[in-house]
Order: C-alpha cells, then sequence, then structure tokens
C-alpha cells in the first residue's frame, strides 16, 4: 500500500534481485528539487506480484486522477480507480494466470511502470499551506499567467561520439523544439565538435522563417571530432551577455542556455572544475543553464554541478529509441517561465529551519515546494507572502491559514499518515543538502555536508545516493537490496536537481509609494487600504443604494437607481484624467413584493492614460493591458503593480485599486448562501471624495466632484417618527427628502455600520443632473457622451 497525502508523489523504483511474494511499502519520493513537475507516482514492475494498492489524499481536493495505459493492453480493464472530492485508491491486482506472458510461460508480462497521474485543486493564486504536527509546506503553482518571452541559446555536442541514433534523435527532438518556439522569444544555435560554430552570431526572433531556417541548419550537422565544452559554453554566455549589454533583451525576458552533451571534454580546456568556474564568472548569476546528459560516457556529476552552480538542473537522457521523446520532455518543463525571481517569506518569529525559499524562475506546468517548522503552540494562522515578477507586472501574493486547520481532517482518515510534513519537510531539505554538496569548493565542506545528509537519512528514514534500502517480507524471513549508492561515474545524486542561488532583490521597479517589500525570510504585513472615516466616503452598495458625502456641508444624500439587470451604469465619467468607472446590474433569483431587486454584479474601471483595465465581478479580479491580462481570484490574496496602479485583493472581502497617490476604489464583496432562493452575491463600490478627479468629472458619483450647494429646512415629522421628512433645495430644485438610515459595509459585512443620511426619492431626481437613464453606457469600459 502506498499512501500519497498532500500531493507529496510517492516514487517507487525498484530493481528486483530475489522475488518477494508480497510487500507492502510506506515511503516517499518527490521529483528532486523544490521545484517539480505536477504529482505523477509511478512504481516499476518486473517480476509477480500480489497487487499495486495506491491511496491518495488531499485536503485542498482532487482534480483528477488518471492512469495511462503504460504495461500494454495484455492489462485492459484491470486497473480500478475510486475517486472521492479529496480522497482516491487505485488498485491493480492482475490474477497470476494474467501475469505471464502466456499460460504455460514461467516468464511475466508485466515489464514497465505503473504510473499514477493527479492533479489538485488550485484556487489559490498564493499557494496552498497545509500545516500539521509543527510543521509546515507551502505548495506553489499558480495558473493564467501569461508565459514570460524567453531568450534561449542552444548548445549541441556534434562530437564524433554522437554518430548515430544519439544524432538522429537530437535532430529530431531539435526539430520539434524549435516548432513550439513562441513569437516573443528568441534564440539561437551553437553546434560544437572540436570547433565551435555558431547558426548566427546573435539572437534572432523566433519568426516562422528563422525557426525554418534554424530547422535545415540542424539537419545538415555531421558528428566528427572532439568535444570542446569550454569554449561552446563561453560563446553562448557571449552571445547572451552582449544582447544584454545592447538593450536587446526585455527586462522582463528569461534567458536560458541548453547544453546537451555525451561525453566529457577532449579539447581545449580539459579541467572540469576551471570550466565550471569560467562559466559561473560568464553567467554572473544573470542566465540558467540546463544540462542534456545523453547516456552513461558523459560525467553526469560535473553536468548537475554545472547547472546547480548556475540557476539550472541537469537530466540524464538514456541514449537510445527514446532520446528523442526524452528531451523534448525535458524542453517542456522549462519552455514556459510564468514568473521570475520567486521569493516566498514567512513570519521569522513563528518558523525556523525552513527550506529554499528563493527561486530563479517559475515554469508553467510544475510546482516549487518550500516547508520549514512552525511554532504552532504559540501562534493561531500562519501568513506567508510570496513576491514575484510576472509579463511586465510584480505580484504580491499573500496566503493565510489556520495552523488546526488540517487537525481535524487528518485524525479521521486512517490512511492519512500524521508524519507527512515531517517526511516531506526532512525529504526537501536532504535535497537541499545535495544540491549544495555539488557545489561544495572544499573537500572537508563536501564530507561535513555528506555526514549531515547521512545522519538526516538515517533519522528520517529517506534513501539517498549515500544510503542503502532493504525491504523485508512481512514474515521477516526475506531481506532484498532495493536501492544502493551510485557508481561515482555515473553520478553522484542521480535525478537531484540544484538548489538555485538567492534571488535579486524582488523590490526592484516597485515602487515606493506600493509600500510593497520583499526582504528574504521576513515577515511582511498586510497592506491595508487608504484610511478612511466611517463616513466620509461616497459609496454605491445593497439594492443598489448611493450615499454622497458631501465634504463641506458634512452631510450624506441617499438615493436608489431602479433599472434594469444588465444595464450598466456610469458612476464616474473623467475624460480630463482618463478615468471611468461603471457598474452592471444584475437581478436576483425572483421578484419579492412584485418587485426584482438588482445589485451591482460587476465593475469596469478604465484608466485610459495608462492603457489599463480593470474588470471586478463576483468571480475573478482581472487586469488587462492590451493584449497581456492576468487574473486573481476571490479566494487569493495579493497585489497586482503594473504602471504604478495596485491591485489589492483581500481574500472572500474586499479589493482596493490605488493610482498612484490621486486615487484610490474599493470594492466589497457580498457572499450569499448559494442555495438561497432570492439572493445573489454581489459588490459594493466605495470611492473617497478626496479622489482628484477634474472638474469635467461627470457620472452618478463623480458629478459631486463639483459639490453643489445643498440647504435643508423645514424638518418636519414623516410617516414613521423614525423617519422624519425635510425639504432640500438643491440645483434650482426643491426636493422633499427623507431622514434615514444605510448600511457601510467595510467593517462588518454582515450586519454593516448605520450611515445617516437625507434620502432623494424617484432615483435621485433632482440631486442628480438629469434623469439617471442619461447614466446608461453601451459598454463596461465606455465614457458618458457629452451632454
Amino acid at each position: 500500500t502506498i499512501t500519497s497525502l498532500g500531493h507529496w508523489p510517492t516514487s517507487t523504483k525498484i530493481d528486483k534481485r530475489r522475488r518477494v511474494s508480497n510487500r507492502s511499502l510506506l515511503f516517499g519520493k518527490l521529483t528532486p528539487d523544490h521545484r517539480r513537475e505536477r504529482p505523477k507516482w509511478e512504481h516499476s514492475l518486473s517480476s509477480f506480484f500480489k497487487e499495486v494498492d495506491v491511496r491518495i489524499i488531499e485536503p485542498q481536493g482532487i482534480r483528477y486522477v488518471h492512469v495511462p495505459n503504460s504495461l500494454g493492453d495484455h492489462f485492459n480493464g484491470i486497473t480500478t480507480i475510486s475517486k472521492g472530492e479529496k480522497k482516491a485508491h487505485i488498485s491493480f491486482k492482475p490474477t497470476m494466470a494474467q501475469q505471464r506472458k502466456c499460460p504455460t510461460c514461467s516468464s511475466t508480462a508485466v515489464d514497465g511502470n505503473f504510473v499514477v497521474q493527479y492533479d489538485v485543486n488550485r484556487e489559490s493564486t498564493g499557494g496552498e499551506l497545509e500545516i500539521f504536527n509543527g510543521y509546515f509546506i507551502h505548495f506553489f503553482a499558480p495558473e493564467n499567467l501569461d508565459p514570460l518571452p524567453k531568450n534561449i541559446l542552444f548548445v549541441i555536442d556534434v562530437s564524433g561520439s554522437m554518430w548515430g541514433l544519439k544524432m538522429k534523435q537530437t535532430i529530431e527532438a531539435m526539430k520539434a523544439i524549435l516548432s513550439e518556439l513562441r513569437a516573443a522569444d528568441q534564440f539561437s544555435l551553437i553546434d560544437f565538435n572540436h570547433n565551435v560554430r555558431c547558426w548566427r552570431d546573435n539572437l534572432v526572433s523566433a519568426t516562422p522563417a528563422q525557426v525554418e531556417d534554424a530547422k535545415k541548419y540542424i539537419q545538415t550537422i555531421h558528428p566528427n571530432g572532439g568535444t570542446n565544452i569550454n569554449e561552446a559554453l563561453l560563446r553562448a554566455t557571449f552571445i547572451l551577455n552582449e544582447a544584454q549589454n545592447l538593450g536587446m533583451l526585455d527586462p522582463n525576458s528569461v534567458s536560458m542556455i541548453v547544453l546537451v552533451s555525451d561525453g566529457d571534454p577532449t579539447v581545449g580546456e580539459l579541467k572540469l572544475t576551471t570550466i565550471q568556474k569560467n562559466v559561473k564568472q560568464s553567467i554572473k548569476d544573470e542566465f540558467s543553464l540546463f544540462c542534456l546528459g545523453i547516456g552513461f560516457d558523459v560525467d553526469y556529476d560535473f553536468l548537475q554541478r554545472i547547472a546547480t552552480d548556475n540557476r539550472g538542473m541537469a537530466q540524464r537522457i538514456f541514449g537510445n529509441q527514446e532520446t528523442s521523446a526524452q528531451m523534448k520532455r525535458f524542453y517542456n518543463q522549462v519552455s514556459t517561465p510564468l514568473l521570475k525571481k520567486i521569493q516566498f517569506n514567512y513570519p521569522q518569529e513563528s518558523v525556523s529551519d525552513v527550506t529554499q525559499s528563493s527561486f530563479h524562475n517559475y515554469f508553467g506546468g510544475s510546482e516549487i515546494v518550500v516547508a520549514g517548522k512552525v511554532d504552532t503552540a504559540n501562534l493561531q494562522h500562519l501568513e506567508s507572502v510570496v513576491t514575484a515578477t510576472a509579463a511586465n507586472a510584480e505580484l504580491v501574493m499573500e496566503t493565510l491559514r489556520d495552523v488546526e486547520e488540517l487537525d481535524g481532517f487528518m485524525k479521521k482518515d486512517k490512511y492519512a499518515d500524521p508524519e507527512f510534513t515531517r517526511k516531506l519537510w526532512a525529504y526537501l531539505t536532504v535535497n537541499q543538502m545535495l544540491a549544495e554538496r555539488n557545489t561544495a569548493p572544499t573537500a572537508a565542506l563536501k564530507r561535513n555536508i555528506t555526514k549531515s545528509i547521512l545522519q538526516m537519512s538515517l533519522d528520517h528514514h529517506i534513501v539517498t545516493p549515500f544510503t542503502s534500502m532493504l525491504i523485508e517480507n512481512p514474515e521477516k524471513d526475506e531481506i532484498m537490496l532495493a536501492d544502493q549508492p551510485k557508481d561515482p561515474r555515473r553520478g553522484c545524486c542521480s535525478g537531484t536537481l540544484g538548489l538555485t542561488p538567492n534571488a535579486p532583490d524582488n523590490n526592484k521597479g516597485i515602487p515606493t509609494w506600493a509600500n510593497v517589500t520583499a526582504t528574504p525570510v521576513s515577515f511582511m504585513p498586510e497592506q491595508r487600504s487608504p484610511p478612511v472615516s466611517a463616513v466620509s466616503i461616497n459609496r454605491v452598495d445593497n439594492d443598489p443604494h448611493f450615499i454622497i458625502y458631501l465634504p463641506k456641508s458634512q452631510r450624506n444624500i441617499c438615493f436608489n437607481i431602479n433599472s434594469d439587470p444588465g444595464h450598466i451604469l456610469n458612476l464616474v465619467s473623467d475624460p480630463s484624467t482618463g478615468v471611468v468607472v461603471n457598474g452592471q446590474l444584475i437581478g436576483a433569483k425572483k421578484e419579492e413584493n412584485k418587485k426584482l431587486n438588482t445589485y451591482f454584479g460587476k465593475f469596469g474601471f478604465y484608466f485610459k492614460n495608462k492603457g489599463l483595465k480593470v474588470e471586478i465581478d463576483t468571480e475573478t479580479i482581472t487586469l488587462k493591458d492590451g493584449s497581456y491580462s492576468i487574473m486573481l481570484t476571490w479566494s487569493d490574496t495579493g497585489h497586482i503593480i503594473r504602471k504604478q496602479l495596485l491591485i489589492s485583493v483581500k481574500k472572500e472581502s474586499n479589493v482596493t485599486i490605488r493610482v498612484g497617490e490621486e486615487m484610490s476604489f474599493m470594492v466589497l464583496l457580498h457572499r450569499v448562501w448559494k442555495n438561497h432562493p432570492v439572493n445573489v452575491d454581489f459588490l459594493g463600490i466605495y470611492i473617497p471624495p478626496e479622489n482628484q478627479f477634474s472638474p469635467e468629472a461627470r457620472g452618478l458619483i463623480g458629478q459631486f466632484t463639483s459639490e453643489p450647494e445643498v440647504y435643508i429646512h423645514n424638518q418636519r415629522p414623516g410617516q414613521t417618527p423614525e423617519k422624519p421628512q425635510a425639504t432640500m433645495e438643491v440645483k434650482g430644485n426643491k426636493l422633499t427628502v427623507t431622514r434615514g438610515l444605510q448600511k457601510d459595509y467595510r467593517t462588518n459585512r454582515v450586519f454593516g455600520t448605520d450611515v445617516q443620511c437625507w434620502f432623494v426619492h424617484n432615483s435621485g431626481k433632482g440631486f442628480i443632473d438629469g434623469h439617471y437613464k442619461d447614466y446608461l453606457v453601451p459598454h463596461l469600459y465606455s465614457f458618458l457622451k457629452e451632454p
């Protein structure tokens, strides 16, 4: 039985030297590195067995479970999958007869990997925090992000040892990879043997014509000669450095080198430590180096060290018919950079022993995992703040979790491992130490790190390249060696990826007015909305109730607008500052007392001078800049910064938009019971009168930038004692108004805070300019037409 909890995919690769009739396994192996592919569990099968039993437990919910037909048609229909909301059970139980190649054969038809693929529900852009037993695990895999452009140099070994199948497969893979380059990408090719050749001496845009020309160039390669790795890598770094110095690289792009080689250097610089030092000095922490080692003649340990040293990773590619597919799978892991300069922050006084928390890049389809110890005895909630650079925007994403949230869930399931957080923290920590060992500058330091790795592996029962794993059958009369330390020639740390050095300060490029800091491993307090008093604000909330605050007379004037669902009302239209705020109405599920209540279900903000649009509805918050867009949901807590516009989202509560120091807006979310027979989710908007609109501003709220003279007199009893009436003179009109209460929901979203105001009847007629229908606009970002 193999249990996966907290999307920690277990993986066993067993070299069966003796047959064991029945065995029970319970151990974990993450796809190495703190960045990994989405969860996938693999179990290698090559002998007779009783069953494979996999249980998945996911507190945040399981999106899907899939078991591909990796063992062939012989076993069709044998696998059973039971999936619930948060749990899944996969069983593979072929009979002994079904496992035989033929009825009289003694050999097994089972030869390959039994693969279970699954993913979890990802509602929060800031990631999922799971806290249990004094440890926290932070899973981070944001979606719905535009790719960052990339600058990529392919450096391909074409020495004589690549002759034949390896070269044929490499060419096939490169042609497919080149076809997947995006229009915004820049690229070039370098091939090397004892000499170094460049397809282009500089980066070129990935236009269809350039891509086709590069494919033709690849097709003409004929392997021969020696291997000059040093000069090839230095040429690649020179091209990238020159492009950067000439301002040819998009500041938000990601630059990388992909080295493909099958052997050790035989020409030029031969000393591996010198090559590593030369490349490190040339890259200067500006780019990433990824290494693909083909076959077993390559010094894989060296490729791991040089990749780890330069913010990349290495992978062994087996030199066979699958070489092309393996290369394409590797490229898919790094082909879609979505974020750069990612920094995870936690309160220093509450956490300790945090694993790697700075990452150079985040690629689509992968996941970053950070873990640490947390003082749950003295903490009720754990807050995390993740800062990152997206496509032309700075992101700040917050997550808050109750430290006891998982306790009940864990205790209810008999398959749940109460030690899963500790085990995963230990595994990540060991991987981090393996990466540090790879780049240790002295033998003495390497020995000390090795001792620490051994101790951690023994304390936490983790298989490492320096430990063996034994499997014992339930009767304890048969023991099998399942894994053992690797041959140094095969690489000291098979499959372990590198530790990315600390990313540069993420605060670079974030305006000081945003009050956002990104100091590594520091606590960032929640950013608050601009301070405003309880009453001195213009707001529209509920059905839709407008409350206009008049600063000079210090009065609140209220009115309702009764219009139809789907109509879009203009709230602010200011052609001088280029600002538009519109709201679209939605209706209740049915009428009450022969009246259908309407509410604001969507707001559109258009900042014409910045070319930015913000759309907020009851599900998502979207920022648009031309073809670029980025989206957060109401289940997130985070920030988006673009062109000095700051959007701050507080989970399931409110969104604040700040434009420099000149303007701010708050949109409040009202959630109702989803099965309520009448009510629907809706939004309210709050606009401080201090906003610096121009005197030309119009709209149901904007027109009051220029405060009208209001004279209220002749107060008298109304129809009820608590609602007196009065006469209001405004804009040459005499109106009968009623004293009453409206609600401000900013501090109490359920019951609201009572605000006294004078209510203007008939949809504000006489108080607003013209008729309310004059404020209907055709689109969410339309300005009002000139009168």
